[in-house]
């Protein structure tokens, strides 16, 4: 392909709420491919939040029981990979025609079913759950609600319109981690976040230039009155803006031009019409995994082994 539209959804989550979060995805996706959209990118954490704000009742040296109890709510309206909760994203997908791009609190399905992690789900226009990504390296407060990700969710997924795949938030910080990236021929370069800081976006204008890819960021758009009057620890948000979060979604070209600039203040669905020829052309002159590269000098490992606590050997093989 040639040219692909992209819907970039900078919404707020129906916060601390798994169902209607999901009816909302549901329904901005549809509206994405009425508009002919045929790759739809959500915010980070957009099922069921980004905890903006809250403290879980922790401080060093001590955890609330007020906390707890949020947190437990927060578990409870994560969602496990796969469930219920991500067929109803898959169909929401296919009844569209595009991929789906969304990030998610997932609980572990296995063990002890009680570390969240900050993921991204990638779905196919056939409804296929194509794969994940937990994020590596929560950030400050963030470690003490979510568990870290490993390298076996590191995807890049082929598609009729190049190559996809992410990092969140911060992530996109590691130098190591976004020359994986690059490695792996990412050429539609997904970072939600939820970072609405001017200077996030001369991070990801230097991601597109150093990448030579299409980068689509989305944030939230979040304010005070969108968070339910009943969080146990609500009044951890007595001294926050009414502005939580104030957007700066954006898209940018792989010589690091806008494609759409980023919108502040308000939710907005960015619709734009990418020349997917602009990406081998700008890497004319600078291929960071190609001729600019210097395999003789710098070398790059990569473990995707999934990482298990505990190894489990049957009878045969425990006697040999």
């Amino acid at each position: 392909m040639e040219k692909v539209r992209v819907a970039v959804v900078q919404a707020a989550s129906v916060i601390m709420d798994r169902k209607e979060s999901i009816k909302k995805a549901v329904s901005l996706t549809k509206e994405a491919g009425e508009k002919s959209a045929k790759i739809v990118v959500f915010p980070e954490a957009f099922i069921p939040a980004y905890p903006r704000g809250l403290t879980f009742g922790a401080t060093v040296g001590s955890r609330s029981e007020e906390g707890r109890k949020d947190f437990l709510r927060y578990l409870e309206n994560a969602i496990v990979v796969p469930s219920e909760e991500t067929h109803i994203l898959g169909e929401a997908a296919k009844k569209a025609g595009v991929y789906l791009i969304i990030g998610v609190i997932e609980r572990e399905g296995d063990g002890s079913r009680s570390t969240l992690y900050c993921s991204v789900l990638f779905f196919g226009p056939d409804g296929k759950l194509l794969g994940k990504h937990r994020k590596l390296k929560p950030t400050g407060s963030e470690r003490l609600i979510w568990g870290e990700g490993d390298g076996s969710t590191l995807p890049v997924f082929h598609t009729p319109y190049g190559k996809i795949g992410t990092l969140i938030c911060w992530e996109n910080y590691m130098p190591l981690a976004r020359a994986a990236m690059y490695a792996k021929g990412v050429d539609l370069y997904i970072a939600p976040t939820a970072d609405a800081r001017e200077v996030w976006q001369s991070t990801i204008r230097h991601i597109a230039v150093e990448g030579r890819c299409f980068v689509l960021s989305c944030n939230q758009y979040v304010n005070k009155e969108m968070y339910p009057k009943d969080l146990a620890c609500f009044s951890d948000l007595e001294s926050s803006p009414d502005e939580m979060c104030r957007g700066g979604s954006a898209i940018v070209g792989p010589l690091g031009d806008y494609i759409k600039e980023p919108v502040w203040g308000r939710e907005e669905m960015m619709i734009a019409d990418l020349n997917l020829k602009e990406i081998a052309a700008s890497r004319f002159d600078f291929d960071v995994v190609g001729h600019y590269a210097r395999p003789d000098v710098f070398h790059l490992t990569v473990n995707e082994t999934k990482r298990d606590q505990v190894t489990w050997e049957n009878e045969k093989e425990a006697n040999r």
